[in-house]
């Protein structure tokens, strides 16, 4: 229970920055191209110097990589006090570096000790979906609140939220410096990030299962981040005034029913997630599709300072199916990571999959100003379709007799007392 309250706490601090991003650079007189850049910037940083900070927890220590997250972050959010171009840029690279470190170090940390502990794998399961459904759900959604609390209704502006996102990932690290162990992912310290390297690209080289699994993780959330961007000005096309805080919220407490519905679908036997992934694929591409399709046949009404269209209004429906669809995802993918990516690289294999997800948004972003949003949410919908695909041969992949698996030799207590989570 420790570290899932850990965990959402840390998770609070990341929520609170995500309704107002997008906003506060308009605010600072930036337009949809130079805004792109700042994203890319954060993108490109992940992809750079994500999987070599990865690397580097596994070898000096996952507890090590958490605080580094914490530092890093936290910078990140003091430099949105400038409205100088080149400090934002900064802030969104020390922001790409820290989000990579939340994506691996945590997760990373949580499985080992799992594992050391001589706790039952499926305990995991459990864990990640209460994670998610509480951190993705409830807790992204009072950050929502929280800060549309600061910045509208208590007026303290944009930044406001961004300030209280370092305060509370300032208290959570010393929570993880006086009270967390540290584990590694080698079990030789001198094994090198050359190494590391090759370790990792040769499990997912040779494995089709982890290259697989990489693949569509990669399709998803590259769609997701890009969405990330997308869905302010798509409710807003004309200025509207709308209640930023408050649809993120609804985004969440979306998300966390999907979490919810992944949660029960995973304790039934009778159902494998290979399985119901497909189908969760499948509605994110009609989802993120549908913009293209309303936009056919409605025409949005809306003006400068006005409120949100009954087009909107629709779109905000299908937005939420699709954040429905998120929340299904998370714990389902990270139930499939713990079956099929050793343990040895995991924060280095973690990162490697998000190398092509930035590759993606990088790509998408950089020429934001030469598509319209309709192209965009389609090759967001087309890279959804092509993860089912990928998702259908995964799960023929794992029906495939099995000739070794490396976690087949790790020892199980199952009298051991539950981690304290």
């Amino acid at each position: 229970m420790r570290f899932s309250l850990l965990l959402l706490w840390f998770t609070a601090g990341d929520w609170l920055q995500g309704p107002y991003v997008y906003y506060l650079y308009t605010q600072y007189g930036f337009n949809k191209g130079d805004i792109g850049r700042l994203f890319i910037a954060g993108f490109g940083s992940s992809m750079i110097f994500g999987t070599c900070v990865g690397s580097l927890g596994d070898k000096y220590g996952r507890k090590r990589a958490s605080i580094t997250y914490c530092i890093t972050y936290i910078l990140s959010c003091m430099t949105k006090h400038s409205p100088e171009y080149k400090v934002l840029m900064v802030g969104r690279i020390l922001g790409g570096i820290a989000t990579s470190l939340l994506f691996s170090a945590f997760e990373s940390w949580l499985v080992a000790e799992h594992f050391k502990r001589g706790f039952e794998a499926q305990w995991l399961s459990l864990t990640f979906s209460k994670a998610v459904f509480l951190g993705n759900g409830l807790v992204a959604i009072l950050s929502g609140l929280g800060a549309n609390l600061l910045a509208d209704t208590l007026s303290l502006g944009p930044v406001s939220p961004f300030d209280a996102a370092a305060c509370i990932l300032a208290i959570g690290m010393a929570v993880i410096i006086y009270t967390w162990s540290e584990n590694y992912g080698d079990s030789s310290e001198g094994k090198g990030l050359l190494t590391q390297f090759k370790a990792a690209a040769s499990a997912i080289t040779s494995d089709e299962k982890i290259a697989l699994l990489g693949a569509i993780q990669s399709l998803f959330e590259g769609s997701m981040y890009t969405f990330v961007f997308l869905w302010t000005p798509a409710l807003s096309p004309n200025d509207e005034d709308i209640p930023h805080g408050f649809i993120f919220a609804t985004f969440m407490l979306s998300s966390m029913i999907g979490s919810s519905l992944a949660s029960r679908l995973m304790a039934r036997s009778s159902i494998r997630v290979e399985s119901y992934l497909q189908v969760v694929f499948l509605v994110s591409a009609a989802m993120l599709f549908s913009p293209v399709a309303i936009n056919l046949f409605m025409k949005s009404s809306g003006h400068k300072g006005g409120s949100l269209t009954p087009t909107g209004r629709l779109l905000l429906l299908a937005f939420c199916i699709f954040e429905t669809c998120v929340g299904i995802f998370w714990p389902s993918i990270m139930k499939l990571r713990s079956q099929y990516v050793p343990e040895e690289s995991r924060s280095t294999i973690l990162n490697f999959f998000r190398i092509p997800v930035n590759i993606f948004v990088c790509v998408i972003l950089y020429n934001v100003n030469a598509f319209p949003m309709s192209v965009m949410f389609t090759m967001c919908g087309i890279f959804l379709v092509l993860a089912a695909v990928l998702q259908k041969r995964l799960m023929m992949a794992t029906e495939k007799p099995k000739t070794s698996d490396w976690s087949s030799d790790r020892a199980v207590d199952s009298e051991a007392e539950p981690l304290n989570m």
